[in-house]
């Protein structure tokens, strides 16, 4: 009777401990699901998006694993107003951020339109996230003391575009790196980026890391370890490259002469380089990928790789540089990994640099400010988007010729007004590689036109319902 009487009670005991570990393990789920997701934005510089095939582990811990997009592009191609557009989620004309420098650009017309005071860092930072930006902030941001509101964390570069001896603003502190490998400035952002990761995520607060490093940035220095990875490689030969006949091209396009040899030889070499210093950035997406995941927290973060604009290689004559609403300077690439986003799927949506600051305060349940003129890309990543944008915004300041404004529809139509009065017409299904301007001044897109006058000067609403053709 005892024996029966102990077995009871042990039985009895067993129930208990079950229940209580199945209990405390239900508790950490509900707690688990109830955390708001982790957002890690990586943003590269100066990269095309062809360049994504010099990055294989990119490709594999974010393309095979999530969402990768074939039509992700930046409204206006040049860093701080893209960069600018980023934090606003708005279109340079509502940004007042135009250029990258001068009273129309970098830090101080992002500031002088109180910018500062209102971005997706203020935003996530006041609904309790702890933010941290680490690389390139703004053109023109350079030994300033302390950081701008929102950010918890501040690794922001304060000089040039260099890899090696240049300055960072460590939370206020300046600091001089040198010309050792240790001081190679993508593996020095990627090791930051890490150790906010990991110890934001053992104190167990949702976190939105901004990481922004150089590459491949001109003068495209690669790591010393990646010096030799691509020997003799040669840029893109596209149809465009080298452009035979530009006839039909805007007058400072025509203008330039065919590539000779030497120059061809030039555009190689840059090539190279950036191949080769595109290997650190491909590091540091796979090493932030794996401290995710030794932190425990990969299944609940979302992480975003994009450029803030393309770059020529060639192209139309075209040497270098970016900004030019052709698709190499606009169009970006755009891999997205995180809950719910589907493996391996390719998505055909028009998307914009608008769209980021929407995206994340809509994933982190926080609200979307009024100003925005972007819209959540949520609903295309958990695969239940309906209707969506026919049509997104191009828009530049003078600088490599004359100002220009322009719409690129989703059935690839793009057509671009200068301030000169040129305009050009491509029809991109049928020519991706834009060699036959279509422009007709006797039979002008008049239905384009509509719709491009009501787009450069929309703001919030009014930018989604020009861009839904309203």
């Amino acid at each position: 009777m005892r024996r029966t009487f102990t077995l009871s009670v042990a039985v009895a005991f067993a129930v208990l401990l079950v229940s209580a570990v199945w209990g405390s393990a239900a508790r950490e789920a509900e707690g688990a699901s109830d955390k708001k997701p982790n957002i890690v934005f990586i943003l590269a510089d100066d990269m095309r998006k062809d360049d994504l095939k010099y990055m294989p582990k990119t490709r594999s811990v974010l393309g095979d694993k999530g969402m990768t997009f074939s039509n992700a592009y930046v409204s206006n191609a040049l860093c701080c107003p893209t960069r600018a557009t980023i934090m606003r989620g708005q279109y340079s004309h509502n940004t007042g951020v135009w250029t990258n420098k001068g009273s129309s650009g970098g830090l101080q017309a992002y500031r002088n339109n109180s910018n500062e005071k209102d971005n997706v860092a203020t935003r996530l930072d006041d609904a309790g996230y702890r933010t941290g930006l680490f690389g390139k902030y703004l053109n023109q941001y350079s030994d300033t003391k302390g950081k701008p509101p929102g950010w918890d964390r501040w690794f922001a570069h304060t000089s040039g575009s260099r890899y090696y001896n240049y300055k960072i603003n460590d939370d206020g502190r300046i600091i001089n790196y040198g010309s050792s490998s240790a001081d190679y400035e993508t593996d020095g952002i990627a090791n930051k980026a890490k150790s906010f990761i990991g110890t934001t995520a053992k104190a167990g607060d949702p976190f939105f890391a901004y990481v922004a490093p150089r590459a491949p940035h001109s003068p495209a220095t690669p790591a010393t370890r990646d010096q030799h990875a691509y020997d003799g490689l040669k840029a893109p030969r596209l149809p465009s490259f080298d452009e035979k006949n530009v006839a039909d091209k805007p007058p400072w396009i025509r203008k330039l002469p065919r590539l000779s040899d030497a120059k061809k030889a030039k555009i190689d070499n840059r090539a190279e380089k950036r191949a080769e210093t595109l290997q650190a950035l491909d590091d540091l997406v796979a090493e932030i990928v794996s401290r995710l995941n030794d932190s425990h927290v990969l299944s609940r973060t979302y992480i975003f790789f994009t450029s803030d604009n393309g770059w020529h290689a060639g192209e139309h004559r075209i040497q270098k540089e970016k900004w030019r609403p052709y698709e190499e300077d606009v169009s970006v690439p755009l891999l997205v990994r995180g809950p719910g986003v589907p493996s391996r799927h390719q998505a055909h949506k028009l998307v914009l640099d608008t769209d980021y600051l929407p995206t994340f305060t809509d994933l982190a349940d926080v609200h979307t400010p009024n100003y925005v003129d972007g819209r959540s890309l949520r609903p295309v990543l958990e695969g239940n988007s309906t209707a969506w944008r026919s049509a997104i915004l191009l828009e530049a300041a003078a600088h490599y010729s004359p100002a220009y404004r322009g719409i690129l529809t989703s059935d690839g139509r793009k057509y671009v007004k200068y301030a000169s009065g040129k305009k050009e017409l491509y029809h991109l299904r049928h020519d991706p590689y834009e060699l036959r301007d279509s422009y007709d001044p006797d039979d002008p897109p008049a239905t384009l036109a509509k719709r491009l006058k009501k787009l450069r000067s929309c703001a919030a609403d009014s930018c989604r319902a020009a861009e839904n053709g309203q």
